[in-house]
């Protein structure tokens, strides 16, 4: 059973910034990297870096679509 906090998490990863996302991830990683990790947690904190991992490349693959996007203009060739 998901615990009410865990679910928050969960919903407020969508509003996260690509920054955010990524910071959070920097922090889950460096407290992975700990020799004290906290087991009983461990599986909550991989399960939200896949989640915020999912994020990160989807922000990237909109970001391509839209760069892609706007250049496509820019390869008219004017001869």
């Amino acid at each position: 059973m998901s615990h009410p906090a865990e679910n928050k998490a969960s919903a407020d990863a969508s509003q996260l910034s690509y920054g955010d996302a990524l910071a959070e991830l920097d922090d889950i990683l460096r407290g992975l990297e700990q020799t004290d990790v906290d087991v009983d947690h461990l599986g909550d904190q991989v399960a939200r870096a896949s989640e915020l991992i999912a994020l990160c490349r989807s922000r990237i693959d909109q970001a391509r679509v839209r760069i892609t996007d706007v250049t496509t203009g820019l390869d008219v060739d004017d001869t």
